[in-house]
């Protein structure tokens, strides 16, 4: 029930097909095409969704950039979505932090993101809030706020470890997460910003995937950040996350 799959902003720096060459030959299963460099919405998104099949691999998700900003509506990004045959889009809940955001800022997340996700519905995909500081989504309790003040169906949330937060403080929110929690960007970073291996954090991963699995729920687990950028690694950690999802499941 746990797909483990890349990002594919972990390697900007290549086009697509060297992308697809990458995940596939570390036996990935999937890969959530970021619309920044890789996948924007005005790409032959059609013939991306046909290499990527055609590699073996799935499209996961469309790691959109959208922030509920009254500059855009998110409708092309729809479109995208069903270009590249995938059914989730993975948004930003605005612009601010949610200990800075006024009332007001936040009610206009919620409006926005709520007609986004009716929008979607109708299309049969569903949006998912990166959990991240610097938007509503940035701590646990406002992320469950957020997904309550929206209340639609088809809004979930994606999970990450915080910066910073020792691994019983994360895995306690992942629990609080969980039954809204899509799908999982993967990633070691220790204490701050340091990208490390996997494996360095083997107390915060094997649990996080045991939990994860216990759902019994289909979660796309995707690779985000190598240590250096350096993609010479990518084979060996995702040997190391197949390992964890298999002992998992």
């Amino acid at each position: 029930m746990l797909r483990p799959g890349l990002c594919s902003v972990t390697a900007r720096h290549l086009p697509t097909d060297g992308v697809l060459e990458a995940a596939a030959k570390a036996g990935l299963a999937c890969i959530e095409w970021g619309a920044d460099v890789h996948a924007p919405p005005a790409a032959d998104l059609p013939d991306l969704a046909a290499a990527t099949a055609a590699a073996g691999l799935a499209v996961a998700s469309y790691g959109t950039y959208w922030r509920a900003t009254p500059d855009d509506d998110g409708l092309a990004l729809i479109g995208a979505a069903r270009a590249l045959g995938c059914t989730r889009l993975r948004i930003w809940a605005g612009t601010t932090g949610s200990a800075e955001a006024s009332p007001a800022e936040r009610a206009e997340v919620v409006r926005r993101v709520q007609g986004l996700a009716d929008e979607a519905a109708g299309h049969g995909l569903e949006l998912a809030f990166e959990h991240h500081d610097l938007t509503l989504a940035d701590t646990v309790e406002s992320t469950l706020d957020l997904l309550a003040e929206v209340d639609r169906p088809n809004v979930g949330t994606y999970w990450q470890p915080r910066v910073g937060e020792p691994a019983e403080v994360a895995l306690a929110g992942l629990a609080r997460l969980l039954p809204h929690v899509r799908a999982v960007h993967a990633f070691s970073w220790w204490p701050r910003h340091e990208r490390l291996r996997l494996e360095t954090r083997a107390d915060l991963w094997p649990p996080a995937l045991e939990m994860l699995a216990a759902t019994g729920r289909a979660t796309d687990v995707l690779l985000e950040f190598l240590p250096e950028d350096d993609l010479s690694l990518l084979p060996s950690e995702a040997g190391r996350l197949r390992e964890w999802i298999a002992q998992a499941t």
